[in-house]
């Protein structure tokens, strides 16, 4: 439940051995590796830089790889249910895994999917340009002259070519005027397909008003035969391209059931080529690789016993460098871990700062419950995560924390009596005796209560944000900003809620006006000592500043109201949903089914909304009034080489 200690570590390593042991160290994942440009040894030895050239070798292959499983993966059969969508990856032991990418001969199915692809893009080219001549060839069917015949005439020139339609009459007359003609063969769309016949001594002005009424001449260079003869050639063409893409494709679709070694493949050469970049990048001499990095304190152990394995290797643990950034990894236990995933949304926090985590948790349990505020949706979500949990790979943070956080919208629905709205008392009304017992109040008859609750949480979170950062300045012995930071808003803050209370009769009178005499010490000190920088005109100002401030401490308390705002609307909603469901039941014969339906898709609609508002505001209340009050982010995460897998998941 804190941020774990880091050790700085220099690994020495001989170049022929190096590789293996970058094997060693990503299959454990504890070591967090420098490259020459962030390395220290770098810069107090500036001879030592990267010299491994780049592995190209390893990237166009897995580049092949890539572009084979994008293949396959078109012709292979949809995956089905929600297996796709929840377990993306494809699970494989660890035997299986090694004996595939042991498999030497797997890499000859990249070359194959390579000339089926080849084959048929070339295919389909074929395809296209026959369609292409087919549809040149459809408005000419009516020519039965050979198309060879059409440019040997020795005294005139002949033409073929397509116009529109409203063209045709105007240049038909202004050919004759010329001593030309034209004869409409066929039609394609809007335009006619002619021949224009013309004298060679007047050709030039039969072009001219041929161009002026967009004729677009039509070449059957290449081509022998009649249109009829051509047509039929093409088709069968066309048809034995067709059945030979068939037959490819089919050819794909059988191959596609080795996808998931090329998968393999590709993880296995990606982690290989991290591997290689990491040596590539790190600092070198002629013989040997220099690994500085970091390492958590707890694992610095492990590590030594894998460096240890290896001959010519050594492990060295150093101080950092002044002013060097430790990299940052926080650490919890059971209940509070899955709510990391908030931590590492808003930023890392800085090395020497707080973990943030176990302080969020219940804060945002409590929220998120209040902001649902309903009994039966929170069952919902937790049987709906319970489920997912179950199949969902990789990180199960976010399932985790909605089921987490579900639990306190079960507890605040049963005390506020809200169980799918007042669907109890609509449709049950023999368990409503039991929901009684179990209230505490109803919010739409004490809706004052509910925002007393929400303003209250939310002064408890804002005071508990400042007495974090107060007793992180004590352990790091920072008295001054103990006192001038924190200890002073944290009295003056509440004598005066004290004061207004005893305004409001809430405390005995003489306790609200002692708190009221105290409030001046605590301004004073804002006001002189709260800045500590620069001369005093400066320091002045700003105190003037951060007293004037106290009332952004205002807003941020309203800001929580939002709770009592998205838990009343979505109960009002819901009540709505049942209003709506109990009509329906007075529709006769077909009435009980409408209403079932109405239930169903309206309580869904208003789960989804319910629940995406609540983790969003509260996740905001977290971000923008809690933090800030204490965390300093900005923190370097730390990135140990590991093992990544994009296509497989190994059991």
């Amino acid at each position: 439940m804190a941020i774990a200690p880091m050790a700085k570590v220099i690994i020495v390593s001989h170049r022929m051995e190096a590789s293996d042991l970058l094997e060693a160290l990503q299959r454990e994942g504890i070591c967090h590796i420098l490259n020459a440009e962030e390395a220290v040894v770098s810069r107090e030895f500036p001879d030592l830089g990267p010299t491994a050239e780049r592995p190209k070798d390893i990237e166009a292959l897995l580049s092949r790889l890539q572009k084979g499983i994008t293949f396959l993966k078109s012709y292979a059969a949809p995956s089905k249910g929600l297996a796709g969508v929840f377990a993306p990856r494809a699970v494989v032991d660890e035997q299986s895994y090694k004996k595939t990418v042991a498999d030497r001969e797997i890499l000859k199915l990249v070359d194959t999917c390579e000339q089926l692809e080849t084959s048929m893009e070339k295919t389909r080219g074929q395809i296209e340009s026959l369609r292409g001549v087919m549809e040149m060839l459809a408005p000419w069917s009516g020519l039965e002259t050979p198309v060879e015949e059409i440019g040997r005439l020795r005294q005139t020139t002949c033409w073929a070519g397509l116009i529109p339609t409203q063209q045709f009459e105007p240049t038909q007359e202004k050919l004759i005027e010329l001593g030309a003609a034209i004869e409409q063969i066929g039609a394609a769309g809007n335009r006619f397909a002619c021949l224009v016949v013309s004298m060679k001594q007047s050709a030039e002005e039969a072009q001219k008003a041929l161009r002026s009424a967009e004729f677009e001449p039509v070449s059957f260079e290449g081509l022998t035969g009649t249109i009829a003869e051509l047509t039929e050639e093409h088709s069968k063409k066309l048809a034995q391209a067709k059945s030979q893409l068939s037959g490819y494709e089919k050819d794909a679709a059988a191959l596609s059931g080795n996808r998931l070694q090329l998968e393999i493949l590709y993880d296995h050469y990606q982690n290989l080529l991290n591997r290689e970049q990491t040596r590539g990048a790190a600092p070198a001499t002629e013989c040997t690789v220099i690994l500085e990095g970091w390492v958590k304190k707890a694992d610095y152990r492990r590590l030594e016993k894998i460096v240890s394995s290896f001959g010519a290797s050594s492990l060295t643990e150093i101080e950092p460098a002044q002013g060097e950034e430790v990299p940052v990894e926080i650490e919890n236990k059971n209940v509070v871990r899955p709510f990391e995933m908030i931590t590492r949304l808003y930023g890392m926090p800085h090395y020497l700062n707080v973990d943030p985590t176990i302080f969020l948790a219940p804060f945002f349990g409590m929220f998120f419950g209040i902001c649902l505020g309903d009994a039966g949706y929170g069952l919902v979500v937790i049987l709906a995560a319970a489920w997912l949990a179950t199949k969902l790979q990789g990180d199960k943070k976010l399932v985790l924390v909605l089921g987490l956080c579900s639990i306190f919208a079960v507890i605040f629905g049963a005390l506020t009596g809200s169980w799918f709205g007042d669907a109890i008392v609509n449709f049950v009304p023999a368990l409503d005796p039991v929901r009684k017992k179990l209230m505490w109040f109803d919010p739409f008859e004490k809706p004052m209560l509910l925002l007393g609750l929400s303003v209250a949480l939310g002064y408890i979170q804002i005071m508990t944000g400042l007495l974090i950062a107060l007793g992180h300045n004590l352990k790091r012995r920072d008295f001054v900003a103990a006192l001038c930071d924190q200890c002073t808003w944290l009295v003056m803050l509440n004598c005066i809620v004290m004061y207004g209370m005893g305004k409001a009769g809430v405390v005995p009178p003489g306790v609200g006006r002692i708190c009221g005499w105290i409030v001046p010490i605590p301004a004073a000190t804002i006001f002189f000592l709260s800045s500590r920088e620069g001369g005093w005109g400066a320091r002045l100002g700003m105190g003037a500043y951060n007293l004037f401030s106290s009332i952004f401490f205002l807003g941020d308390v309203l800001s929580y109201l939002r709770l009592m705002g998205l838990c009343m609307v979505g109960a009002g909603l819901a009540m709505a949903m049942n209003l709506m469901a109990k009509m329906a039941l007075d529709i006769p014969f077909i009435g009980i089914v409408i209403a079932i339906v109405i239930f169903i898709i309206g309580h869904g609609f208003n789960l989804v909304l319910a629940v995406l508002g609540a983790f969003v505001h509260t996740m905001r209340l977290q971000f923008v009034e809690f933090f800030p009050k204490f965390l300093v982010s900005g923190g370097k995460i730390f990135e140990p080489l590991n093992k990544k897998y994009k296509h497989i998941y190994i059991r």
